[in-house]
């Protein structure tokens, strides 16, 4: 790495870090079970059985594809939050492929005590695979059936995971009465021999791959809300700027970045507007712009760093940022005007502010005890806008940073740093059921696709 670069990566760091050797009054502890997310809201959970589907051709694919679906299917229902899954070895040992198959009474009746079940056949033919999916009541004999699906697509495992994930949204859309989030995907950081370029995975951890090639450090990539454009910050010969890769074309596309150092794009939830940190005067300050780069507006006049800006994506009236105006720094809220400034953090060192889409909850990255000699560490909260009532998610797991909400509001993406480096976990909104997604390389700043 030149010395040039090694100047410019040590300035980043240095503004990110908002002088981390300054002081901080700590904050006392409240209030840790008052946390309703739609993972936690006292009903009973719906006990659901995913039996293994039929296979139904003799293909040499059949097997393989069989073992992907069944494996995806099981994994995307446990994930949801909201089921009571019957474990595999709790099922009846049947594959029933169609309704005329199902003896209801074997899955109702214990050990699997199913109050529903999915089940289905899959089939490879002439290099497509068909895949027929239902979904019964188990409890109702009279008319069981809830759903009933036919997917068909070209034969291979990416696609057969994707019809999977499919199956799985409508099963939690009919009985959770909440969209899915199978279908999803997760843009982050990936650090491959000295650069960081911009990768995109399954919400699930599966199908990585590398979007960008820049050959340089990029950061903080946030997807569209019609998933068409991802926009993130670049290092390049003109210092920092925000530049866009569509995924309409599959390639980069130009950008009028504004001048300084331009970092963490974020997009109004309408996809009208992106808000950013640019030191276009000297000084980094929060700024608004149309979608194509015009129409820039300068929303922050305060002396000390402003970044990571996100929208209220519930109404896109109100934007949560971080500043440093008054030393550490601490979560504000204001208008999308920069009018009636909240501060929501009162002590320690809070950064990476991202706002629920239903516009009750800011998850973000806090130090309560930050100081010299201090006992803290940087975990994951959240914080209820409308009281300042915050719960902690992780706890003392390393250092864990920039969370990003699934589209339903009931699942939370972040980085973890520990011994074995920084990787990408997810857990549900209330702290529980944390999950590794990426395991090779470094990982960082997520992103949750909308949709």
């Amino acid at each position: 790495m030149n010395i040039g670069k090694k100047h410019l990566l040590v300035n980043l760091r240095i503004f990110f870090s908002f002088f981390l050797l300054s002081t901080f009054a700590c904050l006392t502890a409240f209030a840790q079970d008052w946390v309703r997310t739609g993972t936690n809201l006292g009903a009973a959970k719906v006990r659901l059985a995913a039996a293994n589907f039929k296979p139904t051709s003799a293909d040499p694919q059949t097997s393989d594809l069989k073992n992907a679906f069944d494996t995806t299917l099981f994994n995307d229902l446990s994930n949801a939050g909201i089921f009571d899954m019957v474990s595999k070895s709790m099922a009846p040992p049947l594959m029933p492929g169609s309704p005329q198959e199902m003896n209801l009474s074997q899955w109702s009746a214990p050990p699997s005590n199913a109050d529903m079940v999915a089940f289905g056949a899959i089939g490879v033919e002439n290099g497509r695979v068909t895949i027929l999916g239902y979904l019964f009541d188990a409890k109702n004999q009279q008319s069981p059936q809830i759903l009933g699906k036919q997917y068909t697509d070209i034969a291979n495992v990416n696609n057969v995971r994707n019809i999977a994930h499919r199956f799985a949204d409508e099963i939690i859309a009919r009985l959770g009465g909440i969209p899915g989030i199978c279908e999803t995907k997760i843009y982050y950081v990936s650090s491959r021999g000295g650069n960081k370029e911009i990768w995109v995975m399954d919400y699930d951890g599966e199908n990585a791959h590398p979007l960008t090639h820049l050959g340089t450090i990029s950061l903080s990539p946030r997807v569209a809300p019609d998933n068409s454009r991802v926009a993130f910050s670049s290092l390049g010969k003109n210092g920092w700027s925000i530049r866009m890769y569509s995924l309409l074309l599959n390639r980069m596309v130009s950008f009028p970045s504004p001048g300084g150092t331009t970092v963490s794009p974020a997009w109004s939830s309408d996809g009208s507007k992106l808000a950013l940190s640019a030191s276009i005067t000297g000084d980094p300050e929060i700024y608004t712009m149309n979608s194509d780069g015009t129409g820039l507006h300068r929303v922050t006049a305060f002396r000390g760093p402003d970044v990571s800006p996100v929208w209220n994506p519930k109404t896109n009236a109100q934007i949560a940022w971080v500043s440093g105006r008054t030393g550490l720094p601490q979560i504000y809220i204001m208008d999308a005007d920069g009018a009636n400034v909240q501060r929501m953090t009162d002590g320690g060192y809070a950064t990476s502010p991202a706002w629920s889409p239903n516009g009750q909850f800011l998850a973000f990255a806090w130090n309560r005890k930050y100081g010299p000699g201090a006992p803290g560490g940087q975990d994951i909260y959240i914080m209820d806008i409308a009281s300042k009532r915050w719960t902690q998610l992780t706890h003392d797991s390393g250092r864990c940073d920039f969370p990003s909400w699934s589209p339903d509001s009931r699942h939370i993406v972040f980085q973890r740093e520990d011994g074995n480096g920084t990787q990408i976990w997810t857990m549900l909104a209330d702290g529980t059921e944390q999950h590794q997604l990426t395991h090779g390389g470094s990982n960082s700043m997520p992103n949750w696709s909308w949709k």
